[in-house]
């Protein structure tokens, strides 16, 4: 794989970056109107994604950083973006070009201050996995392998002037007006940049480790807070198949159903007990040892979860709350889906949309034991989201509805029902944490 021995780091550089991958964009939409002539217009608009998502892929990944992460965050949308997109997007989880050797040796002594070689007994410069924000390497201390993870230089600063690049682009696909909806982009940057404070990552991996040590099948590496900083992270070597490896060679369904049941528990203890939830599950933080117990890794993208949408949140997710309409209307308020400045064409359009959706979404907590590997249920979800996604009258409401928290709960959601979907899960009990 190539190397990197530069990343875009001014705002000048990274808007060329941008403008390139737009310009290969209308090329593409170019060849699609010409292809339209001679093909089908399925198989037309299939070369059109299959040549948009690589060129998009190929610009972000060498932009890294928040550019990089966007594309990570959509690779989960399975219900939502064409094929060709989820799976050029889902390289980002665990496949981009490292840096080089050279630039690894600057950065390390930028960041710590001395040379890999100085602090540790042995340092391999070749990366064992590079991703959005950072790469990790191996290394090893008095006989014990380590992952080291270091952040490529320039990311924490560009963030701000990434996202306003892409404001503008999301204000219009999303239709978003009104003087507060900043409030999105601001949850957006904070969780960034938050996620690029490794110091903060090292504190926040060590309280879950600790938090969750007793839930069973589940497994956290230890942190060396003297090999960290706040654009380095050291912890044990842990070895295992990634997620997405696992799911596609297993076929036995008891080891589907340890592992789905183990993740499932850890994503409900964290948000019924501790309040406070990795919000970033992909296939890449997310390893299987031999003894098929889960191995979680990178802990920098965690979402407290306050009491007051925590409450109207969850309440939605029983059935007969959702049935009781005046009930249900009152939680739409208290989530801001709804508000009193709507029209009340907004109010009965939105009101009737979050029914439908949360009707579905939520069938899992109506039973004491969900199948996730049903295939009817995620279907659906996809022929919703696809109906909506064509609405021209979803398009012109306005989109700056629903508190703030929902960007990062939805995304913990939708990534957790689709990590449970790969696994094959088929006999999860919902609410078991409540026994661990």
């Amino acid at each position: 794989m190539k190397r990197l021995d530069s990343i875009p780091t001014s705002k000048i550089q990274r808007a060329s970056k941008l403008l390139q991958t737009g310009a290969k964009v209308g090329v593409n939409y170019l060849k699609y109107y010409g292809d339209k002539i001679t093909k089908s217009e399925e198989e037309a608009k299939e070369n059109l994604n299959l040549s948009n998502a690589e060129d998009i892929y190929d610009g972000l990944k060498q932009m890294k950083g928040s550019a990089l992460k966007v594309a990570q965050m959509l690779s989960m949308e399975k219900s939502i973006l064409p094929r060709a997109y989820v799976e050029k997007f889902s390289l980002s989880q665990f496949s981009v070009p490292p840096l080089s050797a050279p630039l690894v040796q600057k950065t390390f002594k930028n960041y710590f201050g001395k040379a890999p070689n100085e602090i540790f007994d042995t340092f391999n410069l070749e990366s064992i996995n590079a991703a959005s924000i950072g790469q990790v390497h191996q290394a090893e201390v008095d006989g014990k392998k380590l992952a080291v993870k270091i952040q490529y230089p320039g990311i924490a600063e560009s963030i701000s002037s990434d996202l306003a690049l892409v404001k503008p682009i999301a204000i219009k696909m999303f239709n978003i007006k009104g003087k507060d909806s900043d409030k999105y982009f601001k949850e957006v940057e904070n969780k960034l940049i938050e996620e690029t404070d490794y110091l903060n990552e090292l504190k926040q991996s060590k309280a879950i480790a600790e938090a969750c040590k007793h839930l069973p099948n589940i497994r956290f590496p230890k942190y060396y807070e003297e090999y960290s900083s706040n654009r380095i992270i050291t912890m044990d070597w842990m070895t295992g198949k990634h997620l997405s490896e696992f799911t596609e060679a297993n076929t036995d369904v008891e080891k589907s159903n340890k592992i789905g049941q183990a993740l499932w528990d850890f994503y409900m203890y964290q948000i019924h007990v501790i309040k406070k939830v990795h919000a970033d599950p992909h296939p890449g933080n997310f390893l299987v040892n031999n003894e098929d117990q889960l191995i979680a890794l990178d802990f920098g993208c965690m979402k407290e979860v306050p009491n007051d949408f925590y409450i109207p949140y969850f309440e939605l997710a029983k059935k007969e709350n959702i049935n009781d309409q005046a009930f249900f209307k009152t939680k739409l308020y208290e989530l801001e889906i709804i508000k009193e400045s709507d029209t009340p064409e907004e109010k009965k359009f939105f009101t009737a949309l979050f029914h439908e959706m949360l009707s579905l979404f939520t069938q899992p907590f109506h039973s004491e034991v969900f199948d996730f590997s049903d295939g009817d249920f995620f279907g659906k979800i996809a022929e919703l989201g696809e109906r909506y996604s064509k609405s021209s009258e979803l398009r012109n409401m306005n989109g700056n509805r629903g508190s703030k928290h929902f960007i990062y709960i939805n995304r913990t959601f939708f990534g957790l029902y689709n990590l449970m979907h790969d696994i094959k899960a088929t006999n999860i009990k919902i609410n078991n944490y409540t026994n661990l």
